[in-house]
């Protein structure tokens, strides 16, 4: 085959056919842009599938093969157990496919307790391919935990800023400019993203700088772009000037953070989005 002849589709269909047919797989499903209406010639492909707890690894050796059937394999990455959400995952690039048709390829125990990422709100509508007992259903956020959790996020994003930020320009002068810069992206840009979101797009608040351009009103794009382009490193200590001046506009608008009402009211247009695509 020559570069990019593997499709999405072909990639899905082949994965399907495998593992539906198997008696310890129960579901396989889509996230991602999919989930969101949102797959274009950059996407990669965020698949989750749901098996029997004991057989994870045939899982991960039926795929394999049927991948290497379709292409040879170019890379693999397994990530080290435990995985931050309790899952098993793999990442696959073919040869035979674009460099940006990645599959994301995620195993969860039908027997686990980690998150399953079906919060339509959150996480978009998965697309399923196969669900053999109705085990892919969209789970119901919990307003007023969320909102708790939100408001525990605000005080701790205003305080980290507070007490950290200073330690960009502690840097820059010891002339430690690549230090410099590493903090300003970690405690500068981080609790600013977030506390952005907050305040314009609280359900993905921990989502940091993945789909700001559709979340975030434009001027706020308009206003936030420059802040990840500083030019040369004494422009970090006026950009940490302007992002306190903001962190403060941003905490006299969100107060304590918000409320149940404020998340419900976020969950609906939320939903309203999703019923439109």
């Amino acid at each position: 085959m020559s570069k990019s002849v593997v499709r999405r589709e072909d990639i899905i269909e082949v994965l399907r056919g495998v593992l539906e047919p198997k008696d310890y797989m129960y579901a396989m499903w889509e996230g991602g842009a999919a989930a969101f209406g949102r797959v274009d010639e950059w996407s990669d492909i965020d698949l989750q599938t749901l098996c029997e707890d004991e057989h994870v690894e045939d899982v991960f050796d039926t795929v394999r093969d049927a991948l290497e059937g379709l292409s040879h394999i170019d890379r693999i990455f397994r990530f080290p157990e435990p995985t931050w959400h309790g899952h098993s995952q793999a990442f696959y690039r073919l040869e035979d496919a674009s460099e940006f048709l990645l599959v994301d390829f995620v195993v969860m125990r039908r027997g686990g307790t980690a998150d399953r990422f079906l919060q339509s709100e959150i996480h978009g509508t998965p697309v399923v391919h196969f669900d053999k007992k109705g085990d892919v259903t969209c789970e119901p956020l919990d307003a007023a935990a969320f909102a708790e959790r939100l408001r525990g996020r605000v005080a701790q994003a205003s305080t980290l800023f507070e007490i950290f930020s200073p330690f960009v320009t502690k840097e820059l002068n010891r002339g430690n400019d690549i230090e410099a810069m590493g903090y300003y992206q970690s405690l500068v840009l981080r609790p600013l993203v977030e506390l952005l979101r907050i305040r314009h797009a609280p359900l993905r608040h921990n989502f940091y700088a993945r789909y700001v351009y559709y979340e975030l009103p434009s001027e706020v794009i308009e206003r936030l772009e420059p802040f990840f382009f500083a030019r040369e490193a004494g422009e970090l200590s006026a950009r940490c000037s302007e992002a306190a001046s903001w962190v403060a506009e941003l905490l006299a608008e969100i107060g304590d953070g918000p409320t149940e009402s404020d998340i419900a009211d976020a969950v609906a247009k939320e939903r309203g989005g999703l019923d439109r695509e």
